[in-house]
């Protein structure tokens, strides 16, 4: 698996603009000003350029304007690595395999989620178990999402004390 099949179209992207920022740096080095007035004109234009293209990657970089305080900042947005073809990977086995769990292992889940409230299993197994976002189940149960949250950090607490309890007497 050559680099060209990993990076994504913003790391492409990013590899361009370095090579295009690159080749303007070496052009505006190749200009004096003092001897030549018209280098004075281009010079100022040509670092122009260069200032625009490092904004541009710094966007791309980050996945949000520079300098921008305000709204979600999440790093790296563009640099997510995608997998392309999934040939590359033919003994990876997507499909869960189907388990039947054992009376014990139901008793003992049993014995986890009863120690719940009704709305903090509610939220954990709509979260944790069905997968939804915490948004999601806030629309479901008509709850706030803040709510939502706190049922299942409390959650998640709680099963883990049971669980240590339960493998500490065993």
């Amino acid at each position: 698996m050559n680099s060209k099949q990993i990076e994504n179209w913003a790391d492409q992207l990013l590899i361009e603009y370095e090579e295009g920022r690159k080749g303007l740096k070496s052009m505006s080095d190749q200009l004096n000003p003092d001897e030549n007035p018209k280098d004075k004109e281009d010079k100022r234009q040509i670092n122009s350029m260069i200032t625009d293209m490092s904004y541009a990657m710094d966007w791309m970089r980050t996945g949000r304007r520079p300098g921008n305080l305000r709204g979600v900042d999440k790093r790296s947005a563009y640099q997510k690595r995608v997998l392309y073809d999934m040939e590359l990977f033919p003994s990876l086995d997507i499909e869960p395999e189907e388990r039947t769990l054992s009376e014990r292992e139901k008793q003992d889940l049993y014995d986890i989620l009863i120690e719940l409230s009704h709305r903090e299993r509610q939220c954990y197994l709509l979260h944790m178990a069905n997968g939804h976002s915490m948004s999601q189940v806030s629309e479901i149960l008509g709850i706030k999402k803040s709510s939502v949250q706190s049922f299942i950090q409390r959650a998640k607490k709680k099963i883990e004390r049971k669980v240590l309890c339960h493998t500490n007497a065993v």
